[in-house]
């Protein structure tokens, strides 16, 4: 590490051990990334919004008001065509407000069970609150549902999203793969661009 850049400490606003995984992979050796258990933060933010944005700077801000540090919170929603863009801001509790991966998958599956288009967007939206200021990052990626789970990697949707120009779902790929062609990559990379 090049000893003229200066440690950055910024907490990535999630309890999603997975998703933290995959974000800190991403992110240069000069960053320092805390997640909410680290500042002890063991409280589920509220996710109120109508929009990805929204939720996104709800929790953006609801560390840099209680915590008083640094960060950066996401929301991902997957926006299903023929379903007018649902799940959309309910993809995680789109089974319901407990549902697990696997309910929201097969509510999904069940949803397009007689659709042919089956074209979806996943979007992520990575808002940073650091100083004083406030800036949205969007990455998007297009794909379509599978009428089946396919591969043991990844996690949500990530079994029944396959990418435009890919055989393999979000899932068959390995953790590099997915960050350079997926939409959080894509949004963690402006991210990065504007922090450096």
């Amino acid at each position: 590490m090049d000893d003229s850049i200066e440690e950055l400490e910024l907490v990535f606003a999630t309890h999603n051990e997975n998703k933290f995984i995959e974000v800190a992979a991403q992110l240069p050796n000069h960053i320092k990334l805390l997640s909410l258990d680290d500042i002890g933060c063991v409280e589920d933010i509220p996710e109120t919004g109508d929009t990805i944005e929204e939720n996104a700077i709800l929790k953006a801000d609801y560390v840099k008001e209680h915590y008083k540090k640094d960060c950066f919170a996401d929301d991902t929603g997957l926006e299903v065509v023929a379903l007018e863009g649902a799940p959309g801001v309910y993809s995680k509790r789109y089974a319901g407000d407990d549902a697990t991966a696997d309910d929201n998958m097969n509510k999904l599956i069940q949803s397009l069970e007689h659709i042919t288009k089956r074209n979806a967007t996943f979007k992520t939206v990575i808002a940073l609150a650091i100083g004083g200021e406030k800036t949205l990052f969007v990455g998007e990626v297009n794909g379509s549902i599978t009428h089946k789970r396919h591969g043991e990697k990844g996690f949500g949707y990530d079994p029944i999203f396959k990418p435009d120009g890919f055989e393999e779902t979000f899932a068959q790929m390995s953790l590099t793969q997915k960050s350079e062609i997926g939409h959080r990559g894509r949004a963690m990379r402006q991210l990065i661009d504007y922090l450096k």
